[in-house]
């Protein structure tokens, strides 16, 4: 059986690591939320998606969370009506990203919610094996 401070240590820790590439991944979605191709024909950037699975260490006897993969969503691009832009079809529409901000802006609400969760449960392992420590140095 494994230290139980241990295992907490290492589950917040691999939040945290999750909760960073997800961070990211929401960030370069907000940041690409209105790049479109470059000329006529070409597609706009496609919104990153992540997600996650839990997995099992063996030395701390724990499951924890990691990065199964970062895909593409699928979903339909939208079309604006610019004539003048340089990735206009023949009728002026620009095929425009599958990023819908106000939802990305939710993500990265709740990522940074979830990243403070775990870093405070660090924190709160952290401070009990300092008091481990200090009740054992007495």
């Amino acid at each position: 059986m494994s230290d139980p401070l241990s295992a907490t240590l290492q589950i917040a820790a691999s939040g945290l690591k999750a909760q960073s590439d997800r961070m990211r991944i929401v960030s370069e979605n907000l940041a690409n939320a209105r790049s479109t191709g470059e000329a006529s024909g070409d597609d706009p950037y496609r919104r990153k998606t992540i997600t996650f699975e839990s997995e099992f260490n063996r030395v701390t006897q724990a499951n924890l969370v990691a990065v199964k993969g970062i895909g593409t969503d699928k979903a339909p691009f939208t079309v604006e009506y610019d004539p003048g832009h340089p990735a206009a079809d023949v009728d002026g529409y620009v095929k425009m990203p599958n990023v819908n901000t106000l939802m990305e802006l939710a993500d990265m609400r709740e990522t940074n919610r979830t990243y403070e969760a775990n870093l405070k449960v660090m924190t709160q392992a952290r401070e009990m094996v300092m008091r481990h420590i200090d009740l054992l140095r007495n």
